[in-house]
């Protein structure tokens, strides 16, 4: 398989939320690169344009768009 991704993404497994519209939703972060990540939920959820991903055992707070989604599980693009 041709990999398309700008930077390699990195195996991770991360408690994380999303947060969006005053309430947030818990998430595990799969993994991760410079430029966006992939996430499981528990339950499909219908999520806006842009949302927040935070990891706060990380202090990591990055701005995001979904890129694509299978189900539960969801690409993201961290949005700059």
């Amino acid at each position: 398989m041709i990999e398309k991704r700008a930077a390699p993404r990195h195996r991770v497994f991360k408690g994380g939320t999303l947060t969006f519209e005053n309430s947030g939703i818990a998430c595990t972060v799969r993994n991760m690169s410079e430029g966006g990540a992939a996430i499981d939920l528990d339950a499909p959820v219908k999520l806006p344009q842009s949302f927040t991903l935070a990891i706060a055992r990380d202090n990591f707070v990055r701005n995001c768009r979904t890129v694509w989604r299978s189900d539960t599980r969801i690409g993201l693009a961290f949005v700059r």
